[in-house]
């Protein structure tokens, strides 16, 4: 078939990825000049199948009021009318029981799972480079109430088959050697040697170049003003670029635009709780004296992430819910960097860090969305929030195959 692919960022090109190596006839549409240039741009950096516990959990409604009015909180919502917001403020508190907890977790973790090792055979099939580390992912906790609350979600996280497992401070100490002077901060920790990190923008763009030479078609530069209905089906989707406004036409479609996608799909009748959150991330230049961690880590307590990335070290993280806003707030910026020095005292950067913001498109539940939509040649593939880029293989895989009518391999909800 012919489909056309809205997005270029990793869920849109892995899903080209996928489509062409299905068979089918693949152009992807994309506003910025080239791929990867939005949320896929300077992420996390990490694979995490271990940060399946969704944010919709039974602790989440009482720390987001003890974060209410902190401009500093890892999680901040910023109050004003926002119909859009409210709903989904409602939804994601429906999430929060413990049996919502465990059935989105166990949705979570096999798309996850299936989708690292999807990431592992592409690297083995193609050599794609992109920074990455196989050292696994250390979650470390300097609360010990945050401790104690992740021992019980490691022991489910290892029923659903992720293999996340508890250690002690000197365990820590003995994955990431640089932890050693704050040591005494700590109260305990959890690895998943199997999870990796690596640069989400550098994999986009060599996997679009793939694509490229797979016979995919690239269309930058191209604002998507409309999809075009007729008859219960989807017939266009109309772009404006430099040429003016044009019709592209396709067997098939599929949406992967991030927290842009239910804006496009509203008057379509389609109505998606996907909402922006915004994540902030430093990117800090090393040199041959910095002392910087290279196995990926999580700070669960301040909810930041640290991947090395080749000469660079990545700090990103916390979650804003205000819209469509991409400013950067210096406040924000700046507890990234007040985390790193009191965690690695001893890094000695070569330089001043770089800010970036993103938005990440959060579902209520965390799980996203992926599969047929109502119309049926309109396919879903957003809502990833924080895991776009540890999904983005399963979830682009699994798209594939029921374009193709097959049935994927994770037990996951579809669409």
């Amino acid at each position: 078939m012919k489909v056309v692919v809205l997005g270029a960022g990793v869920v849109g090109i892995t899903s080209a990825w996928y489509l062409a190596k299905a068979g089918h006839q693949v152009t992807v549409l994309e506003r910025q000049p080239a791929a990867g240039l939005e949320t896929s741009f300077a992420n996390g950096g990490q694979i995490s199948v271990s940060h399946a516990e969704p944010w919709s959990n039974p602790h989440a409604p009482l720390r987001a009021l003890a974060w209410m009015g902190r401009e500093d909180a890892p999680l901040l919502f910023r109050l004003r009318w926002d119909p859009a917001l409210f709903d989904w403020s409602l939804r994601f508190l429906r999430e929060c029981t413990p049996g919502r907890t465990r059935a989105n977790m166990r949705n979570i973790v096999s798309l996850a799972l299936y989708s690292r090792a999807q990431l592992q055979a592409l690297r083995a099939e193609t050599g794609i480079a992109y920074d990455h580390l196989e050292r696994g992912i250390l979650h470390i906790y300097t609360d010990p109430r945050e401790f104690a609350g992740s021992v019980e979600a490691s022991a489910l996280m290892c029923d659903f088959g992720c293999a996340r497992h508890t250690i002690s401070v000197d365990e820590c100490v003995a994955i990431e050697p640089t932890l050693a002077p704050v040591r005494h901060l700590l109260v305990g920790g959890d690895y998943t040697p199997a999870d990796e990190s690596g640069d989400a923008h550098q994999f986009t763009q060599n996997l679009a170049g793939l694509c490229a030479a797979r016979g995919v078609d690239f269309r930058y530069d191209a604002g998507i003003e409309k999809l075009v209905s007729a008859g219960g089906v989807l017939t266009g989707v109309q772009i404006i670029s430099g040429a003016g406004r044009e019709l592209i036409t396709a067997d098939a479609y599929v949406a992967a635009l991030g927290s842009y996608t239910p804006g496009l799909l509203r008057p379509l009748g389609i109505h998606l709780p996907v909402y922006p959150a915004k994540g902030y991330s430093a990117t800090v230049p090393l040199g041959e004296t910095s002392v910087a961690p290279s196995v990926s880590l999580t700070d669960d307590g301040h909810k930041l992430v640290f991947s090395r990335l080749g000469q660079r070290l990545r700090i990103a993280g916390t979650a804003e819910f205000n819209g469509f806003n991409t400013d950067l707030n210096t406040v924000r910026c700046q507890a990234l960097m007040q985390r790193v020095g009191e965690l690695f005292p001893e890094l000695h950067p070569t330089g001043e860090p770089e800010f970036w913001c993103g938005l990440r498109p959060a579902t209520p539940s965390n799980v996203p969305y992926i599969g047929r939509s109502r119309l049926p040649n309109l396919y879903l593939n957003t809502g990833h929030g924080t895991l776009g880029w540890t999904m983005s293989c399963g979830s682009a895989a699994a798209l594939a195959d029921i374009v193709g009518g097959r049935v994927p391999e994770p037990d996951f909800s579809f669409l």
